[in-house]
């Protein structure tokens, strides 16, 4: 199986450094309105049997055009959205958005810590975990999911065989960013391409 990740489009939020993940979070930027229009261009190359989105509506708003260009309908799972920024929601700063980014890294080694006020590494990677099982279930070939920038690292790191969380760190996801990832005969995740760059 072949899973398509897909960071929203940009948001007020990106623009202002803002943390926003409580529901249903802002819509998109002028800029992100354009961003979200190219993905039916950017991926015309990729068979999309399904497509799913989280219940922030800024996924939503990134994949009607792709929905709308293959004829599919979203399917909204609130498993795959943002991971919760707890008390420091709002924080626009750049040591709260250190801090954060530390923490939830490190669920890679301990996943049962806790984003202070917010949800555990293992609450995350379940519900995560929990869409991919279903898309992967479903039989379909290729699935395309718009999703956020830490929720899907966070993810990647602890699922994907051939990345590390030191690679992860590395390497932010802008926004309608695309990491492509396959499911082998071994039910082992590999990234293949990161943002259009192939992983070797």
């Amino acid at each position: 199986m072949r899973l398509i990740l897909i960071r929203h489009a940009q948001t007020p939020a990106n623009v202002a450094y803002t943390m926003h993940t409580s529901l249903p979070g802002p819509a998109l930027t002028h800029l992100g309105q354009q961003q979200a229009a190219a993905l039916p261009t950017t991926l015309a190359n990729e068979e999309i049997d399904a497509l799913y989105a989280s219940t922030h509506q800024r996924t939503e708003l990134t994949a009607a055009l792709l929905a709308a260009d293959r004829g599919l309908s979203i399917l909204v799972r609130d498993g795959i959205r943002e991971v919760s920024a707890g008390r420091w929601e709002g924080a626009s700063d750049h040591a709260s958005h250190t801090a954060f980014l530390e923490l939830v890294f490190g669920w890679h080694t301990d996943p049962t810590t806790h984003v202070p006020d917010g949800e555990s590494g293992l609450d995350v990677l379940q519900r995560f975990d929990s869409v991919v099982d279903e898309a992967v279930r479903s039989g379909a070939q290729t699935v395309a999911m718009v999703s956020h920038g830490v929720a899907i690292r966070v993810w990647l790191a602890s699922r994907a065989a051939n990345v590390t969380v030191e690679d992860v760190r590395q390497r932010e996801l802008n926004n309608t960013g695309i990491v492509i990832i396959d499911h082998s005969t071994e039910a082992t995740w590999h990234v293949q391409s990161w943002d259009g760059l192939p992983l070797t």
